[in-house]
């Protein structure tokens, strides 16, 4: 979690429960103006995603067959 992160929990907990619902309702508005079809990736999300291609193309996967699906 980065700082800027960590800051606006912080600010948050100090609001009342009634104000906390409207910034979160504020927060997921500016997240839908940035990108309303959940489409873009967080700097996290890219890098997690860009391991798993490079685990595919080193053949570091497990087969479905090799998972006890029970």
């Amino acid at each position: 979690m980065n700082t800027a992160t960590k800051q606006a929990i912080e600010l948050m907990e100090i609001l009342p429960e009634s104000e906390q619902n409207f910034a979160l309702e504020f927060i997921k508005k500016l997240v839908l103006a940035w990108d309303p079809d959940f489409t873009k990736l967080t700097s996290a999300e890219q890098k997690e995603l860009e391991e798993a291609k490079e685990e595919i193309e080193n053949g570091e996967t497990v087969s479905h067959e090799a998972i006890n699906w029970d």
